[in-house]
């Protein structure tokens, strides 16, 4: 218990001990930071009176730069403001003169004025004057030369137009002296060297479509009992024979070139083998049609090989073999194809050009007409059609389109080909017209010729090569004579269609008679 007190005691008496302390040290902490917050609060007024000192300094040394800068800004506005006021001045002295100076241009221009109105009014007196007296003058010439004004006007008109009318026949005659001395002799020298080079034959081997009989009897044998032969022929062939008078002969007709071929050759077969029917023709025409094939193409590999053409197409190659089977006026189209596409590689030769495209297009110009009885078009447009379909180049597709002229010829290879087409179908003996045609074109070149003023006849001749037209001298005189050649010319070309040239001949003859009695 005594211990218990104790412990009791001295725990009291250090909290106690504890209590005392504490509030001591806390006493102490409290006037120590009272110390230190009074030298705190002497810093702080201390460094608050040292910054109020710095900016009043500052504040001094920034009004007295403003006052500076102030001042300069002033002293430059003034300088400008004095520069400024004296280029207004000089402006202003300026204009002053230039003010002054106008008024003395207008008074100038006032005083020209005045000058140019009594010009002008003296010079419209003159005028007056002027035409009374050109008046006067017209009528003392009126009445010496009996022509009125508008006579007289007429008159000139005439004769500066009969002046105009000589200039151009000069000027055209001219021309065409220079361009003959520039170009016919090179011309004729090309292609007479070209026409020398080809020897082809002057007349062109014709299709045949007569067959020949051993004997009279085999008509009777090829018509059959009741016809059924010649039925059997015509049906399977598609052509149509004419067994008439003509002794130990038939006629095949067709307008197919090929197909008669075909036909001939199965006639001649039958007549060979000398058994004739229906089952035996079948036979034939089957071996007839292989045969006039293989001929085709030999004909084609033939015209290759003979022009020097290479990289043709197959199937062009067999359309130049059925030319063989094709004639125009009379003249073998494949023989023709081969001389043009000659004649097209010497020309292009001695021009100083590549001759193989220009043999090419020679060799295809007419290729068309391989085609003209089965499909519907003109020769001209089935032969672009097949150039462009087996890949021909533009070269030779455009000499195909424009050998006849419906199209203008844009490069020197389709001239080329115009050229020895021309050469090949105009020589003599080359082709040959049926009557009919002939005549009407010999009338429709003497009607173009009649059809202008001034013509008094016109005479076809040289088969229709040369066109003599004899005009009406006191109608036409020697200038206007070149005149209605030209025309004359055009209007041929326009309208009508013919092989090679035509030269037109213009004859004035006057004469004057009298009779002596």
């Amino acid at each position: 218990m005594d211990l218990f007190l104790a412990i009791v005691l001295i725990i009291a008496v250090g909290a106690v001990s504890g209590a005392v302390a504490f509030f001591m040290g806390i006493n102490h902490r409290k006037k120590t930071a009272e110390a230190e917050i009074g030298s705190a609060e002497a810093e702080a007024q201390r460094i608050v009176n040292d910054a109020y000192k710095e900016a009043e300094a500052k504040k001094k040394e920034t009004i007295l730069e403003a006052k500076e800068e102030i001042h300069r800004q002033r002293e430059v506005s003034e300088k400008e403001i004095n520069e400024r006021r004296r280029e207004i001045q000089r402006q202003e002295r300026r204009i002053q003169s230039k003010e002054e100076t106008l008024d003395k241009k207008i008074d100038n221009l006032e005083k020209k004025e005045d000058k140019i109105a009594k010009k002008q009014k003296a010079v419209e007196n003159e005028f007056a004057e002027a035409e009374r007296i050109k008046n006067s003058h017209l009528e003392v010439l009126e009445k010496i030369s009996g022509y009125t004004t508008e006579q007289a006007k007429a008159e000139l008109l005439k004769k500066l137009d009969g002046e105009l009318t000589h200039e151009k026949a000069v000027k055209i005659r001219e021309y065409e002296q220079h361009l003959k001395d520039e170009c016919d002799k090179k011309a004729r020298n090309i292609i007479s060297m070209a026409i020398q080079r080809c020897a082809s034959d002057h007349v062109a081997e014709a299709t045949v479509s007569v067959v020949q009989l051993p004997n009279d009897e085999m008509k009777g044998r090829i018509i059959g009992r009741e016809g059924r032969n010649i039925r059997s022929i015509e049906n399977i062939t598609g052509v149509d024979l004419i067994i008439d008078d003509t002794p130990e002969a038939i006629t095949i007709s067709c307008f197919e070139p090929v197909r008669r071929e075909v036909a001939k050759v199965t006639i001649e077969k039958l007549i060979a083998d000398g058994r004739i029917h229906p089952a035996k023709i079948e036979e034939m025409f089957e071996k007839a049609k292989r045969e006039v094939e293989m001929t085709i193409r030999q004909e084609g590999e033939r015209t290759i090989i003979e022009t020097g053409v290479n990289g043709i197409h197959p199937e062009i190659v067999k359309l130049l073999g059925r030319l063989k089977y094709r004639t125009s006026y009379g003249q073998n189209v494949l023989k023709h194809s081969i001389e043009v596409s000659h004649l097209s590689g010497m020309i292009a030769q001695e021009l100083g050009l590549n001759p193989s495209v220009a043999k090419r297009a020679g060799l295809l110009h007419d290729i068309g007409k391989a085609l003209d009885h089965e499909v519907e078009g003109s020769h001209i447009e089935l032969g672009v059609e097949v150039a462009k379909r087996y890949k021909e180049s533009e070269a030779v597709i455009h000499a195909i389109a424009a050998h006849h002229g419906d199209i203008e010829a844009k490069t020197v290879v389709a001239c080329i080909v115009q050229a020895a087409d021309a050469i090949s179908a105009a020589r003599p003996g080359a082709r040959r017209e049926n009557l009919e045609n002939y005549i009407k074109r010999l009338q429709k070149l003497e009607e173009v010729a009649m059809s202008f003023e001034g013509v008094e006849a016109s005479y076809a001749i040289q088969a229709g090569r040369e066109i003599r037209i004899m005009v009406k001298p006191e109608i036409i005189d020697d200038d206007k004579m070149v005149l209605l050649a030209k025309d004359i010319c055009d209007k041929i070309e326009k309208e009508l269609e013919y092989p090679g040239q035509i030269k037109v001949n213009m004859i004035r003859e006057s004469r004057a008679v009298q009779f002596a009695k």
